[in-house]
């Protein structure tokens, strides 16, 4: 019988020192690593990680690749079917999907999948020049509104169909929650900018500073700009907030605009940049998803000197990634669970002093299948804070639905798509990623793009 060699771990800045510093905190594999680890894969006859790629990625292929040494035939694999593959090495949860399904990880650990493709991408930026086949045109304009991982990822996709493709961001730089949201040290800026020049030397032309909905309607699109098809992914960049009083006291911010002040506006690079942030020493993030996670990690690196997660269930309830806690943890986040902020106080100048929590305890489950919190009656404290970031999720940016009249969307805003097309209640008009499904991942927002994009090409060839 073989035998089983571990997983090989990835390198990383130490905790003391990456909580001081917005570097990247995974380092990523060597050559030699990277072929050790590529050479645990099982090459399967019926490989299952395929089916938890919502991109389609060819993964025993392009281990097959990096087991040889072949890193640029990997590369060529991998961005058959994946447009932002140095993104997804980075961010996409792959223990819940692909190596969810490894055969390896079902008595041991899993192949590390997401670590080989961002070495593989990583290699060919670093030793090859992308050359671009160029397409024949087909003569027909597409427009796809947001520049964050769905609309990419369509965009890209659309055009190595052959189609003319315009991409509409509101904000001055491309990117999305890709920009703005995920922080420096766990998605660098300079790797996503390498992405999206990637897709722009598909030919796609990417327009910011553009916002749909009130510079152009879809309608005005598609009928003055001459546009065949639209594709919406524009997100869920709302904030939700919890309504509780002293909610709008200073020094409370919502995720969006704690996150999107410091990475896509640099605060963390504050007096070099224009944007300052205001950080205390005691900051509490309530949420306990992916974005808290970046939240609290970034308060420490701004310089407060306790931050704390508070969420009101447990913490094998908690919806972010098991290595984003890991990390946090590390790095000296605390977490106070099963309690819940229920009203803020500040001072007389209007500023955040105190929070005012309760405790609970967990019932029956609800329907997302999580055990329900239940408060605990008189349990009411108070903790001393001065920066609280609320990290409770966000629904779908409002601009287009609003000024869309015969698109169909549910109670909370959301734009209905098919799940398989992205086709919506307007001909022509397709939608995908966060603004259909309310907030999820980047790679399933990426899936949802990659679906569209080949429905709307048969959309434009059927009705051309």
């Amino acid at each position: 019988m073989p035998v089983k060699k571990p997983r090989n771990p990835m390198p990383s800045q130490d905790p003391k020192e990456r909580k001081q510093n917005f570097r990247e905190v995974a380092l990523g594999y060597d050559e030699q690593t990277a072929q050790r680890e590529a050479e645990r894969c099982l090459q399967c006859k019926n490989p299952l990680c395929k089916q938890g790629c919502p991109v389609e990625v060819d993964i025993p292929e392009f281990i097959k690749e990096v087991v040889a040494g072949n890193f640029q035939k990997a590369a060529e694999i991998i961005k058959n079917k994946n447009n932002l593959p140095a993104i997804c090495g980075r961010v996409c949860p792959q223990e819940s999907q692909c190596e969810y399904k490894c055969i390896l990880g079902k008595k041991g650990e899993p192949v590390a999948i997401g670590r080989l493709e961002r070495f593989v991408a990583d290699w060919e930026a670093q030793k090859v020049t992308s050359e671009i086949n160029p397409v024949e045109s087909t003569g027909k304009k597409v427009a796809v509104i947001g520049a964050g991982p769905a609309g990419l990822t369509c965009a890209g996709d659309l055009a190595k169909l052959g189609h003319e493709v315009t991409v509409f961001e509101a904000l001055h730089t491309p990117g999305g929650v890709l920009m703005y949201g995920i922080p420096e040290f766990r998605l660098p800026k300079a790797v996503v900018k390498r992405e999206i020049e990637y897709i722009e030397k598909l030919g796609v032309k990417i327009l910011t500073n553009t916002v749909i909905g009130k510079m152009y309607t879809i309608d005005e699109l598609m009928k003055e700009e001459g546009f065949d098809a639209v594709f919406i992914g524009t997100g869920a960049g709302l904030p939700y907030f919890m309504n509780i009083p002293g909610e709008n006291l200073n020094g409370i911010y919502s995720a969006n605009e704690f996150l999107t002040r410091t990475n896509l506006m640099g605060a963390y690079d504050f007096p070099h940049t224009d944007t300052p942030i205001k950080v205390g020493k005691k900051v509490a993030v309530i949420g306990a998803g992916n974005v808290a996670m970046d939240a609290a990690r970034t308060a420490l690196r701004l310089g407060a000197e306790e931050s704390y997660i508070v969420y009101r269930r447990s913490r094998a309830e908690m919806p972010a990634r098991r290595e984003e806690i890991e990390h946090a943890e590390e790095e000296g986040v605390k977490f106070h669970l099963l309690i819940s902020p229920i009203e803020f106080k500040g001072d007389e100048n209007g500023n955040v002093t105190k929070m005012v929590c309760q405790r609970f305890e967990l019932g029956e489950p609800d329907a997302s299948g999580r055990r329900k919190p239940v408060a605990i009656p008189g349990s009411e404290f108070e903790m001393e804070i001065d920066t609280v970031v609320m990290a409770i999720g966000q629904g779908p940016n409002p601009l287009v639905p609003a000024s869309t009249p015969d698109l169909e969307l549910t109670k909370k805003g959301n734009i209905i798509a098919d799940p398989e097309t992205g086709s919506t209640s307007k001909p022509g008009v397709f939608a995908g990623g966060d603004i259909v499904t309310g907030a999820a991942t980047v790679i399933l927002a990426m899936g949802a793009g990659k679906k569209a994009a080949r429905a709307i090409h048969d959309y434009l060839t059927n009705n051309s």
